[in-house]
């Protein structure tokens, strides 16, 4: 567990060599080995209502179940919280109680424990729950944290001054709409807007430059009071864990609108986020120290700097967007990789931006939804959204089926997916995010 800055924990937890009881945990391509344990929240059709559960290879455990049979000894103390519908009570408790259920949970999943005969009775396969929001997220906060991204899409509009004077000093964010994000298989709904037309006349029409942006998310634990703030080296205190999301993105409509004060209409119809949450802890051993483009000097801000943040402030994610047509679909074709960005390169670290955003001492909260922005690596290819792959429509992507995107049209299916790799260590993964899009709503 990390405290104060000190170089996050890597234990038992972690072993490559040690295998889990469920079979399907320790298959090779799994996302979700024993040395993973992500949570969610999902239900099934036995009509119990919403639950907690741990991803392990292709089962759920069910905390509340296996608490009934007194599986998770030690943690009677977190039972309400463990109990609840959503995430939000056990992320308000802290890392110290995130620790301790991650260890009895691996030790109740290891292979040769005693009572896995029983703890059987708890998996739930996957195959067979829906799962939901994993939070009540009561703020949503989308950051611009990708020099690569900042300056493509810049250039799209500024071509003098593509990267704006305040982007190396902080983190830039807007405030973004919590009702309207949604959990990954639900569908994103073509919306409707002003836009400006060739003539230069408006139009309130459906959006014809729909968007996807290939984010990581983080979901904030305990949060601080009104008027406190987070120093750096305690934020990962503030971090419960990481899932997937797509910012969609109308650009014909945030184009017309986001002068001068943002993007609001492009931006809140849907945010799909995936449903399981990698927790801090297992994802300790792929901490690695941020990286900046030679030259670039360290933020002006004491508060975005410490010598432990330099060490292992950001996290190594391969992440992945993939895109799948009507057509693909029909024809059989599977979801084809379009970008293939590194998070790790992202300028600035979710920890600099949670202490950012409390830096002003502004009160965060249990559940409370904060992003990365769009992921964007140094090349063109690797670019985590259409805007930029396809410089912004003029240079279409070519797609398997012979066909060509410039934006997203109706039918279209958006996956997102990352896993976390280093030698020595099992591969995790987040699990997908996906959305299909949906026609605009008739009038």
């Amino acid at each position: 567990m990390s405290r104060g800055g000190t170089m996050p924990e890597i234990d038992h937890t972690h072993d490559a060599a040690a295998p889990s009881w469920v079979a399907s945990a320790n298959d090779a391509g799994t996302e979700f080995p024993i040395q993973n344990l992500p949570l969610g929240v999902f239900e099934t059709e036995r009509g119990t209502g919403a639950r907690i559960g741990v991803a392990i290879g292709d089962q759920v455990l069910d905390l509340a179940a296996a608490l009934d049979r007194g599986l998770l000894p030690g943690l009677q103390g977190m039972a309400p919280a463990l109990r609840a519908d959503s995430l939000n009570a056990l992320m308000a408790r802290g890392a110290a109680d995130r620790h301790r259920l991650r260890h009895t949970v691996f030790g109740l999943l290891e292979a040769g424990h005693s009572r896995s005969a029983e703890t059987s009775g708890c998996l739930v396969p996957m195959a067979l729950v829906r799962m939901q929001l994993p939070a009540r997220i009561g703020d949503f906060t989308d950051f611009f944290t990708s020099i690569h991204h900042a300056r493509r899409t810049g250039e799209l509009s500024r071509p003098d001054m593509p990267l704006l004077p305040n982007f190396r000093h902080l983190p830039i964010a807007y405030h973004g709409r919590a009702s309207s994000v949604v959990v990954s298989g639900g569908p994103c709904m073509r919306p409707r807007g002003q836009a400006l037309g060739m003539s230069g006349d408006t139009r309130y029409v459906p959006t014809q430059k729909l968007d996807f942006e290939l984010e990581v998310g983080c979901y904030v634990g305990p949060g601080n009071a009104l008027g406190e703030t987070i120093p750096l080296d305690q934020a990962e205190d503030h971090v419960f864990g990481l899932s997937l999301v797509n910012d969609w993105s109308a650009r014909d409509i945030q184009r017309w609108e986001a002068q001068p004060l943002g993007p609001f209409l492009a931006k809140s119809f849907t945010t799909s986020v995936s449903p399981w949450v990698v927790t801090l802890e297992a994802l300790a051993p792929f901490r690695t120290a941020p990286r900046r483009p030679p030259g670039d000097d360290a933020p002006l801000s004491a508060t975005l700097t410490s010598t432990s943040h330099a060490r292992h402030g950001a996290i190594e994610i391969a992440l992945q967007a993939l895109l799948q047509t009507g057509q693909m679909s029909r024809d059989g074709l599977a979801p084809t990789p379009i970008a293939q960005p590194r998070f790790g390169d992202q300028y600035w670290t979710l920890f600099q931006m949670l202490t950012h955003h409390a830096s002003n001492g502004c009160n965060l909260r249990s559940g409370d939804l904060i992003s990365s922005g769009t992921v964007s690596g140094p090349e063109r290819a690797d670019s985590g959204c259409l805007l930029e792959l396809t410089a912004g429509g003029r240079e279409p992507l070519r797609l398997p089926s012979g066909e060509e995107r410039r934006f997203l049209e109706d039918g279209d299916t958006v996956v997102l997916r990352g896993v976390c790799r280093r030698d020595g260590f099992r591969t995790i993964g987040f699990g997908e995010c996906r959305a299909q899009v949906a026609p605009a709503n008739q009038e």
